[in-house]
């Protein structure tokens, strides 16, 4: 599979963008553990366009997660194009190595995005959806992509003529997220639509099923039942980064690896951990942490004050020694097994 000139093999696995979660320091471990390509979290135009640092800071990224997808939203053409050829510039307004990939976030379903037009509430003007996008398309170098849904709400499931017409204004690959703006994440991700973009004769672009994949069999069947070209992975990721290796591994394999050993999660937390104050400092590398750390061993056995310690600590040495604690003492307690949905 390819985007533009980026080769991504047979069957790659893509870490999907999502606020508050995929910052730089979650990328690199997800790109460490078999993602083949990372998504930024959100970037608002609007707050690029007025030099917002926050929004300009979501823009830098390292050559070690590289290919990176840069991800904007918004719904006025002016900003979109504008924040599309900041995306475009990215190493130089962020530093960093800037984008591989320009994405257009037409998928999110929160009613502070989707509410005013953006994300998902674009659905609803899949006219003005399309002209954004050649606009960005033809305002920028990078190859341009899109993540979206099935349509706005069950009457109204576009997908399959909207993608068309996406592809026919220049995107170079489309997302989609099996469900629709008013389901959220609610219910089963409907597949069988993905399937039929990916089956129209007129698509000639690569096609990225999301939504429910959370192990390896579920993956190789949406490969094999719905021909997608990738699987983008989001929720199934939180506390659980490395998700691609266990999926690459029985794609590659056709065998199931036995789950990760609590000393080994505790390693990869650490890192993680790690990484965070290295690129955010103190004290947000340690309160933009807590969330991740939480659901990195949820469902260990009678683990509540434990789990306390680790999301109300502001002391990096109390955190670390609270993570050697959990890897002695529950180094051969049962693997959790939990739905990361509920998370």
């Amino acid at each position: 599979m390819t985007i533009g000139n980026l080769d991504f093999g047979d069957r790659p696995l893509f870490l999907a963008p999502m606020e508050d979660v995929t910052d730089v320091s979650f990328r690199i471990l997800c790109k460490e553990q078999g993602a083949a390509m990372v998504y930024t979290e959100f970037v608002p135009s609007d707050g690029l366009i007025r030099d917002a640092d926050k929004a300009i800071a979501k823009m830098h990224t390292l050559p070690e997660e590289a290919p990176v997808g840069i991800q904007i939203y918004g719904h006025l053409m002016e900003s979109m194009v504008e924040a599309a050829k900041m995306a475009d510039h990215a190493d130089e307004i962020a530093g960093g190595h800037g984008a591989d990939v320009i994405d257009i976030n037409f998928g999110c379903p929160v009613t502070k995005i989707a509410g005013r037009g953006a994300g998902s509430g674009m659905m609803r003007e899949p006219d003005k959806m399309v002209a954004i996008t050649r606009a960005v398309v033809e305002a920028v170098r990078k190859p341009v992509t899109v993540k979206t849904r099935l349509g706005w709400d069950e009457g109204s499931k576009i997908i399959v003529e909207l993608a068309e017409r996406l592809q026919d204004v220049g995107i170079q690959a489309l997302t989609i997220h099996g469900r629709t703006r008013q389901q959220m994440y609610k219910g089963e991700a409907d597949w069988t639509l993905i399937g039929a973009v990916k089956a129209n004769p007129r698509m000639q672009i690569p096609i990225i099923g999301n939504g429910d994949i959370t192990d390896g069999p579920k993956a190789k069947a949406a490969f094999d039942r719905y021909g997608v070209d990738a699987i983008m992975i989001g929720r199934a990721s939180f506390g659980h980064p490395w998700i691609f290796n266990e999926i690459r591994h029985y794609l590659d394999t056709g065998a199931e690896l036995p789950p990760l050993p609590v000393p080994e999660r505790v390693a990869l937390a650490r890192r993680h951990f790690d990484l965070s104050l290295q690129y955010k400092g103190l004290p947000r590398g340690i309160f933009e942490m807590r969330r991740h750390l939480s659901c990195y061993f949820k469902g260990l056995p009678e683990f509540k004050p434990t789990r306390m310690k680790l999301v109300t600590s502001t002391d990096p040495d109390e955190i670390r020694s609270t993570l050697d604690f959990i890897a002695t003492n529950w180094a051969d307690a049962p693997l959790p097994s939990f739905n990361v949905y509920d998370i």
